[in-house]
């Protein structure tokens, strides 16, 4: 059950790709946000009274785009690789996120699920051990930043402020490291910095370049749609929407793995097939969020296999579904419950509720 040539084998024919569906879940995502924001900006004047309904709307596509900018990445919306590439990009550009910088910051996180040494997931929890060690002050101020109200600056954060920071920041830091080194008259060092191109803020000039394409493009759209619609009714849209997306990405991201029992464990014990059906979750949603999500509630799925493309996650599940008894249900009322469960326990290899140790 835990071994990975017996599902292998089972897995295996979900894993084609349909060129033809990876297009259509395409189109039927960009063409809605293409029309919504057309209909707004020609009743932009009334733009205080639309916010809430255009921003949901908008959210909801522009969650479903995260989803096959994720799915861009791992390689499974087409058969072309050039064509996720490009997808992908396009995706990146309408969430704000540099597609392959985050594909592989979320390939890291495949690769070490279960692993909560190496990877503490999008709230960066502790082991009950490190979190006992903690003073009383350090302990709330542990869980002041892991509770629900955490999700509206975060999504901002995440999707928007983050992106084009990191991207300026690294320029500051580039510009005032050279220039520094040409006030010392060492030129060949101000070449060396210049052609390596490292910074704290990108990993590799490659991570560099797919940033600054990403937010180049995006800056130009802002300066479009600023002329098109408006600058304060552009934006107040834009701002709302893109972070309410984001929120909700982080929260179903979260509790697909922060949920009583979750398994955890360290490096040397992880089994990653075991974390996928034991520390995975398949969330129970509406029909239409599974839509908007492009179901990426079976996620215990993705994660045995991260090669099945999203348009065959549903089909697979019900046929192997007699496999997947013990595996976590979450319903959507349950959502919210993930922020109790921030700490995982070594000994019991388990995500663990909040507890006081002072």
């Amino acid at each position: 059950m835990y071994e990975s040539n017996f599902w292998r084998e089972k897995l295996l024919p979900y894993t084609n790709k349909s060129n033809l569906r990876g297009a259509w879940q395409v189109f039927t995502t960009i063409a809605p946000l293409v029309v919504l924001w057309i209909s707004y900006a020609y009743l932009s004047e009334l733009y205080l009274y639309l916010i809430l309904p255009f921003s949901i709307f908008i959210s909801l596509f522009i969650l479903r785009s995260f989803v096959l900018m994720h799915d861009c990445g791992h390689g499974s919306l087409f058969e072309s690789k050039t064509a996720n590439q490009i997808i992908g990009f396009i995706f990146g550009v309408i969430t704000g996120m540099p597609q392959f910088v985050w594909s592989k910051n979320h390939n890291y996180h495949h690769n070490t699920n279960g692993d909560w040494v190496k990877y503490g997931g999008v709230f960066n929890i502790l082991s009950t051990e490190q979190y006992s060690k903690l003073s009383k002050k350090q302990q709330n101020r542990y869980w002041r930043f892991r509770q629900p109200l955490i999700l509206l600056p975060a999504g901002f954060f995440y999707v928007l402020f983050n992106p084009r920071f990191n991207w300026i920041a690294g320029h500051i830091v580039m510009f005032f490291k050279i220039a520094y080194q040409l006030l010392m008259l060492n030129i060949s060092k101000a070449i060396s910095i210049a052609q390596k191109w490292e910074t704290k803020y990108w990993k590799s000039k490659k991570d560099y370049l797919h940033m600054t394409y990403n937010n180049l493009v995006l800056l130009s759209i802002w300066v479009v749609m600023c002329e098109f619609i408006g600058v304060k009714e552009f934006f107040l849209l834009y701002i709302v929407s893109t972070s309410l997306a984001g929120s909700i990405g982080i929260l179903i991201f979260t509790i697909q793995h922060n949920f009583e029992d979750s398994y955890a464990t360290n490096t040397g014990q992880v089994n990653h097939y075991k974390a996928a059906l034991e520390g995975t979750s398949i969330l129970i949603l509406p029909k239409v969020m599974n839509w908007f999500t492009a179901d990426i509630a079976y996620h215990h799925l993705h994660h045995l296999s991260v090669a099945i493309p999203n348009y065959r996650l549903e089909d697979c599940h019900k046929e192997f579904e007699s496999l997947f008894v013990n595996v976590k249900r979450v319903y959507f009322r349950d959502l919210l419950s993930t922020f109790k469960y921030q700490l995982w326990d070594l000994e019991k290899q388990k995500i663990v509720a909040r507890y006081e140790s002072n």
